[in-house]
């Protein structure tokens, strides 16, 4: 229950603070138990971030686990202030990311990589979103070059599961059983047409990639490719010191050579997140066009501005790998679906989305839970990283039509698997003006007038 009712066909009740409308549990809407329930449930995504703080970025387990709730707690902050989304990383860029780190000495001057790409991100989400500029950057970039970035981030995420060393050849039984079993719930046919005429199959699909994870954890410890966990009893106890020690308060601020090779990356990850906020639009479009009981009004420019002030925090204080990007895809999708059931499934889009992040939020407080899933993280990271791949070079392949912009589109995306992200920027622009434009001098053909020229060519 909430102190506060929604008028039918009005907007959900909140505190007006300039332009944002802050919401809370119980005075503004209530909580949702399907909500809560996949939130004890999913926040394992969130710990299977510490897999790569303790490897590639070298920071303590309990700097890692202490950066990790206070992550899943600055989640809270732009749906709290307004956005209807679930909030959560900038998940495609973590392969892309994680390439580069790699270029540098796990411990200080990894973790301070890190904060340059953070804080450079945190920057461009400022200026775009208070500009406005943002929505004609993504307009004006090639379709070429954004494919190229999430086949290549693709084909990043699953290289680094099945190359010589990666998880593949330490835990092929959990890896391979674990994969399939995840993209035959999230996309095979015969498995939608089978959930729809069962309940429980129904029921297990609306948890989204997590059946497969705990699937996943149950094989390799069958088999033994994974420990027998050692469960703790107790609350989760932050390290406050520890996380100070990952901070460039305590390491020091990175050089200007380290924001500039940083750069590259920071603006991958706004084209990425751009292309999620689009994704999210279009969710919440459908969710409002289903009910009429309830308007949904929000701001991308607030989106923007939220989004910079989660990523200046964890820059300044606990820099996080996922990085913090505007929208959960998955979650927000489970979210408004339900939310299309009615009101009495589901009151508002926001009482979803905070119960979710809520929920999530406090799940790793409870000790027994985390150090259940604790060594099984790599696994948990291993099928998110998967299912990234998949959905990238899903996502970029549609967008690509004409035979130029696939080949553009083909050779940026390998150059970003193997050098990274500037060398991948480079050779997309310089393929871009020698390749797809009929005259590099001039305005660019249009699709129709691209597709007639090779037409002809061929």
């Amino acid at each position: 229950m909430s102190l506060y009712k929604r008028k039918k066909g009005g907007e959900q009740p909140y505190w007006p603070i300039g332009k944002y409308k802050m919401r809370l549990p119980f005075i503004h809407y209530r909580l949702e138990n399907p909500e809560l329930i996949q939130g004890v449930v999913i926040f394992t995504i969130g710990l299977s971030m510490i897999e790569i703080m303790t490897g590639v970025l070298g920071m303590s387990y309990e700097a890692a686990l202490t950066i990790t709730i206070f992550s899943q707690f600055l989640m809270l902050i732009p749906p709290m202030f307004g956005v209807p989304f679930v909030t959560g990383f900038i998940t495609p860029l973590i392969p892309v990311l994680v390439l580069f780190l790699t270029d540098f000495e796990p411990g200080p001057q990894a973790i301070q990589a890190l904060i340059a790409v953070q804080l450079i991100v945190a920057v461009i989400f400022l200026i775009l979103g208070i500009s406005g500029l943002g929505r004609i950057f993504i307009t004006k970039l090639p379709t070429s070059l954004k494919a190229g970035i999430l086949i290549g981030a693709g084909i990043t995420a699953i290289m680094s599961e099945i190359e010589e060393g990666g998880r593949l050849a330490e835990t092929p039984i959990t890896l391979i059983a674990g994969g399939l079993l995840c993209l035959y719930i999230m996309f095979s046919l015969s498995f939608k047409k089978l959930n729809q005429k069962n309940k429980i199959l129904k029921f297990i699909a609306s948890y989204g990639i997590m059946p497969a994870i705990i699937a996943a954890m149950i094989i390799g410890w069958i088999v033994s490719e994974y420990p027998t966990p050692q469960v703790e009893w107790g609350i989760t106890v932050p390290s406050l010191a520890e996380m100070w020690g990952t901070s460039p308060f305590a390491l020091g601020f990175p050089g200007f050579d380290i924001f500039l090779a940083a750069a590259p990356t920071a603006i991958l990850a706004y084209i990425i997140a751009y292309g999620d906020i689009v994704v999210g639009q279009k969710l919440i479009e459908r969710a409002n066009e289903s009910r009429k009981d309830e308007v949904i009004n929000y701001d991308l420019n607030q989106v923007h501005v939220l989004t910079f002030v989660r990523n200046f925090l964890h820059s300044l204080f606990l820099p996080h790998p996922g990085l913090a990007g505007p929208i959960f895809t998955a979650g927000t999708a489970s979210v408004a679906e339900r939310y299309t059931f009615g009101r009495r499934a589901m009151d508002s889009i926001f009482s979803g989305t905070n119960s979710l992040l809520i929920s999530l939020a406090l799940a790793i407080f409870i000790l027994p839970l985390v150090t259940l899933f604790q060594p099984f993280l790599p696994i948990a990271l291993s099928i998110t990283l998967l299912l990234t791949g998949y959905l990238c070079i899903n996502i970029g392949i549609q967008q690509v039509k004409t035979e130029a912009e696939i080949g553009v589109a083909g050779v940026m995306a390998i150059v970003l698997a193997v050098y990274g992200a500037a060398y991948a920027l480079v050779a997309g622009l310089v393929l871009y003006f020698l390749i797809q434009r009929p005259n590099i001098f001039k305005k660019e053909a249009s699709e129709e007038d691209s597709e007639e020229i090779e037409k002809n060519a061929g």
